[in-house]
């Protein structure tokens, strides 16, 4: 960093990634700036600046050990290295420069007198994470499985129990069912999709809820799908459709004496797509040889349905927010709610990059064929099919909140 660069971010003042300090703070104050920051967006930590953006300049001559050694090494978890330099402030100040880079395995916390805290920046301040928060942090580590936690209020009555019967025999190979409702909770808590208490009958697990669930949003409002449609290119007053779909994410299968699968009632990506043909696709000009005109998507129906199956598979259920799809006159945009995993980027999720957050999840839609299986259906399916189908590409935006997918027509607007 210039002398000039740093006169200038003292300039603008302490904000979400700048930390003025006086250097004569302890350890574990240092290590709570760090670890802020590194479960933040990163940033850079001033020695030597007051809070005000006076300079106050650093004494010691082991500055540079003791923050790397004493503080990054014994006070935060896990370990963290930032680059470390001194600026010649003025005449008589020198300044510290730690530069810390948002970190790859959250969440990081401070370790001392028996205590492990997380800290997330808010503001211009380091604060003691929120339960929330700490959700959060966990999820992009997949420390956290989230799919995996009750959902209180549930209960076996919730969960659809015709789906379960198929399940279990055509996937799982259970040759005897459960006779009762104990065994039933019994075997559903074996497999994930219920969790016993101590206090009460077995509750059901976000994952059972949502892959099996007669209604999920009932008591977990961030389940199901929420539908958009607008008449133009931005987002206007009124929506030509506007509704919440919710159900079971697998539909209802049986199979026949020859062996032969039938589905019988479709789940909530069939219910999805049906209400979405209106919109997503038109109607030929030109009669086939029965006299009817053809239907004709404006996206690629493959692509189109790994998009949407993508974006509930892999969704951050910690998060409040609702899976979010938008249709506007030009392009289709899908919102799954929840960053990337750590060390995920859109270029490794477009080179094949597998990484399945909700793993349970992802494993019984690939069982019912809704995922591909090899776990690369944007490289393999997303991608080619839209450039193939209308020589478009797709865009992927990534946040802290959220992965947006947005899929382009070819459509001319003078024909809609």
């Amino acid at each position: 960093m210039t002398h000039p660069e740093l006169l200038e971010l003292i300039a603008n003042g302490a904000n979400s990634g700048i930390v003025f300090k006086r250097a004569d703070l302890r350890p574990n104050q240092l290590a709570t700036e760090v670890v802020a920051l590194a479960n933040f967006q990163g940033g850079r930590i001033l020695l030597g600046v007051d809070y005000d953006g006076t300079f106050t300049g650093i004494q010691r001559t082991d500055l540079k050990r003791w923050v790397m050694d004493t503080v990054c090494r014994r006070y935060v978890h896990p370990m963290i290295t930032p680059f470390y330099e001194e600026i010649q402030a003025n005449e008589h100040h020198r300044i510290a420069v730690i530069t810390v880079s948002q970190g790859i395995t959250k969440p990081y916390l401070v370790q001392g007198n028996d205590r492990e805290d997380i800290y997330i920046r808010v503001g211009s301040t380091s604060r003691l994470a929120t339960r929330e928060q700490q959700a959060w942090l966990y999820a992009p580590g997949n420390i956290l499985h989230a799919e995996l936690l009750p959902v209180s209020g549930s209960g076996l009555q919730d969960l659809n129990l015709y789906r379960l019967r198929d399940y279990l025999s055509t996937f799982v190979g259970d040759k005897t069912l459960p006779a009762n409702d104990e065994d039933w909770q019994a075997r559903l808590c074996g497999l994930g999709f219920m969790v016993e208490r101590t206090d009460g009958p077995a509750v059901c697990t976000i994952a059972g809820l949502v892959l099996f669930g007669y209604a999920p949003r009932r008591l977990l409002h961030q389940a199901g799908i929420r539908w958009l449609v607008f008449e133009g290119e931005e987002k206007s007053y009124k929506a030509l459709d506007d509704r919440v779909i919710d159900g079971a994410m697998v539909g209802l299968w049986t199979t026949d004496e020859k062996g032969n699968r039938m589905l019988l009632e479709g789940g909530l990506i069939e219910k999805l797509m049906d209400v979405m043909q209106p919109y997503v696709s038109r109607k030929s000009d030109d009669l086939d040889t029965q006299t009817r005109r053809e239907r004709q998507w404006l996206y690629p129906m493959e692509a189109l349905h790994e998009a949407i199956v993508n974006a509930l598979a892999h969704r951050d259920w910690t998060r409040c927010g609702e899976t979010r799809i938008v249709r506007y006159a030009d392009r289709l945009e899908l919102l799954s709610p929840g960053s990337l995993l750590n060390s995920m980027t859109v270029e490794k999720m477009l080179a094949g990059k597998r990484s399945a957050r909700n793993q349970l999840i992802v494993g019984v839609l690939r069982d019912y064929g809704y995922v591909d299986t090899r776990g690369m259906g944007v490289r393999n399916k997303i991608a080619p099919l839209l450039l193939k189908h209308n020589g478009t590409e797709p865009r992927f935006v990534a946040s802290e909140d959220h992965l947006r997918l947005v899929l382009y027509n070819d459509l001319d607007q003078s024909e809609t």
